[in-house]
């Protein structure tokens, strides 16, 4: 990649907003001691809804261009004629494909069912239930009403999946667990079924361990994540799971969700990465809200970015990622997590920490 990194950042609403600009003290030249430009485009609701979302594409393209992307949440207003998702308009326009989260231990942060190795999801960003033609047949109402969907799949996207969760699984030594369920649907599950055995081939110095969803879950909570996992899924599946497993570590808001579009050899164009969390209105303006997924959104990019060749940033993410969990470790933690601390205070905490690292 060109020596010089550009990263479009993407403004949205409430405490996401806010927890975004908290993020961007540690993502900044002066703490991470190189230079990188970066453009904003404001994706607040009140500025999608002022431009018709053309803002929504003028961002996707800058993105395309610059293929790094840090996003805030954004509202999505349930009005049929209101402006709809901005992340469905830039998984669209970007081409993602696939979707990273990571659960992992927090220091001091007692996890559900004795989990205490990372377990990361790779989803489908695309089709499957989202998306899907739906309509009724019968009268409403009557017991005769019959409602139908039609879901769909794409090869192409399968083998993103599983390549990337076997990569994933290679590079932190992990195991690739779980799968659809292929025995119930052969032809449209078994086609996800089909990529991960393919991909297994690919990578035999990686453990396989093919598992039914249904069974995948019940193992969460007896006992299969006695190691670091990567879990494949459709892209409902991996939505559920998602929201299963974060918890399981203490706080959704302790995990980064990373977006990849990838090219006809399942190598990353694009990533934009974000917290999982939403706009938590309630918490808005208060300085409470835990600012850890969005600045380990900030180390994700960065690995990506190091992974693309800029080697400046691979000691950047490393320093993120380890000033969060120091930080986290040493009890500066906000209430979600049992701490008495302001989320100011937990990014002044974790901003220190970068720099000293950083500067030797």
């Amino acid at each position: 990649m060109s020596e010089e990194l550009k990263i479009i950042v993407l403004d949205g609403d409430e405490t996401g907003q806010e927890l975004l600009q908290q993020a961007l003290r540690v993502l900044s030249p002066e703490v991470l001691s190189f230079e990188f430009q970066i453009e904003r485009f404001d994706l607040s609701l009140e500025n999608r809804r002022r431009t018709a979302n053309a803002v929504v594409y003028e961002a996707a393209a800058a993105i395309r261009a610059a293929g790094f992307a840090l996003k805030a949440a954004t509202i999505t207003p349930e009005g049929a004629n209101d402006v709809g998702s901005p992340n469905r308009i830039l998984r669209e326009e970007v081409g993602g494909t696939v979707i990273i989260r990571t659960g992992r231990r927090l220091p001091g942060v007692s996890p559900i069912a004795g989990t205490h190795f990372p377990i990361s999801i790779v989803r489908m960003a695309v089709g499957d239930a989202y998306g899907a033609k739906e309509w009724r047949d019968g009268q409403a109402g009557s017991t005769e009403e019959v409602a139908s969907r039609t879901e769909r799949i794409e090869r192409r996207v399968c083998r993103g999946v599983a390549e990337h969760a076997f990569r994933a699984a290679r590079a932190t030594s992990a195991r690739v667990y779980g799968g659809p369920k292929w025995t119930v649907s052969p032809v449209y599950e078994g086609m996800l079924k089909e990529e991960l055995d393919a991909a297994a081939e690919r990578h035999p110095d990686v453990e396989y361990w093919p598992v039914l969803i249904d069974a995948t879950y019940a193992g969460l909570i007896t006992g299969a994540a006695d190691a670091p996992l990567v879990i494949p899924a459709l892209n409902r599946d991996g939505d559920c799971l998602s929201d299963l497993v974060l918890p399981m570590f203490g706080s959704i808001a302790g995990a980064e969700s990373v977006l990849l579009a990838l090219d006809e050899s399942c190598e990353t164009q694009v990533v934009i990465a974000e917290a999982p969390h939403g706009t938590a209105p309630a918490l808005q303006g208060k300085n409470l809200a835990n600012p850890l997924a969005m600045i380990l959104a900030c180390g994700a990019l960065l690995h990506h970015a190091a992974e693309r060749g800029d080697r400046r940033c691979a000691g950047a993410s490393g320093a993120v990622y380890e000033a969060a969990m120091e930080v986290t470790a040493a009890g500066v933690r906000t209430p979600d997590l049992g701490g008495h601390a302001s989320t100011s205070e937990v990014v002044e905490a974790i901003v220190e920490r970068v720099g000293a690292k950083l500067r030797g």
